[in-house]
């Protein structure tokens, strides 16, 4: 893997295996399908994706995938989150577990709603 900074996400992903690349464009995916308003970047060297606000980061690493919807994304989703490991803004998606993208496109549409009503209130 290259440790140039990535442009943008196309850049990103690209960085990875063929497998790995796979998986990313799917979650990738489901981000954009589940806040089609929101604006891909690069943050703190991960995609990240901005609506209102960062609605969620994601990564990849040798054996998972990073997500990171904040704390309150994991806080509502504590539930389906608990069989992963996870730390207090970030969860991790083993490689070799099937990706649960239903779950990210859940956690991702509540991200979205949240920083929307965080935008009407400021």
């Amino acid at each position: 893997m290259e440790t140039k900074k990535p442009a943008n996400i196309d850049e990103y992903i690209g960085a990875f295996p063929n497998d790995v690349q796979e998986i990313l464009e799917k979650i990738r995916i489901a981000i954009q399908k589940a806040a089609p308003d929101a604006k891909e970047k690069i943050s703190y060297s991960m995609p990240a994706f901005e609506q209102n606000g960062i609605v969620v980061y994601f990564a990849a690493f040798k054996n998972h995938i990073g997500l990171y919807a904040l704390p309150s994304g994991h806080e509502a989703f504590q539930e389906e989150l608990s069989q992963y490991k996870s730390g207090k803004g970030s969860v991790q998606f083993p490689f070799n577990k099937p990706m649960p993208y239903d779950l990210i496109t859940k956690i991702v549409k509540f991200r979205v709603k949240e920083n929307l009503e965080k935008a009407k209130k400021k």
